[in-house]
């Protein structure tokens, strides 16, 4: 078996993975299946490609690992689902906060027209951006800057999705949200965050849904915006 055959077994192995958690998870939910597009992105992009070498044979375990910089790649489950709650479209223009090391940002940009993504870890945006060119992506552009502003250059965006929590939706994103639009954001206190779907209706009236309880990292830069 070769190195690509055995990564594309454990990923499919990924792929079943996530199918079950969201048949367990079907009461938060609402529903027992993701997007079938999405499932199929899951099961192409190479995440072992988007961590530490070192870590390349657990990369498609159901949960999250250590990328440097104090920083984890999220669990595929929550990668999905968050991808899942976007409704990416193909003429989607997406704002992603927390590049990362690209796996993400990898899924957005195989469903949607046009990513932004933004770092403010120096280290981790300059290996995403190495890794996603060699990947061969080229609707990704990338910042490194406090992600709590957002990317208004380029606002409106149709979809923004954040790996980091802040413990209130960011009020730069929510103006750079699109009307129509939607962002899937944790947000709270570290020990009570949720996985929030905002939706921002044609008059601009936005609402928000909890959907899940979930951990993740604080958003780094919320402190100095509040200050």
């Amino acid at each position: 078996m070769t190195p690509e055959e055995y990564f594309s077994a454990l990923r499919q192995q990924m792929v079943a993975e996530i199918a079950a958690e969201t048949i367990y998870a079907s009461a938060h939910l609402g529903k027992a299946a993701l997007d079938g597009r999405v499932m199929e992105v899951m099961g192409k992009v190479p995440r072992h490609e988007h961590v530490p070498a070192e870590l390349q044979p657990y990369a498609y375990a159901n949960t999250p690992l250590p990328i440097g910089c104090d920083k984890t790649i999220s669990q595929p489950f929550i990668v999905a689902l968050m991808t899942d709650l976007l409704d990416l479209h193909t003429d989607d223009t997406v704002l992603e906060i927390g590049t990362g090391l690209g796996y993400q940002a990898a899924v957005l940009a195989e469903l949607a027209g046009k990513v932004y993504s933004v770092e403010i870890i120096e280290e981790l945006a300059g290996q995403a951006k190495g890794r996603l060119g060699r990947q061969g992506y080229t609707n990704i552009e990338f910042k490194l800057g406090n992600g709590y502003y957002g990317w208004p250059e380029h606002a409106p965006f149709d979809k923004m999705i954040v790996t980091a929590a802040p413990d209130l939706i960011p009020a730069p994103l929510l103006g750079q949200l699109k009307a129509g639009g939607r962002m899937v954001i944790p947000a709270g206190l570290p020990d009570a965050q949720q996985l929030l779907l905002v939706e921002k209706d044609r008059q601009g009236r936005v609402t928000t849904k909890e959907v899940l309880r979930v951990r993740f990292s604080q958003l780094e830069g919320a402190d100095a915006a509040r200050g």
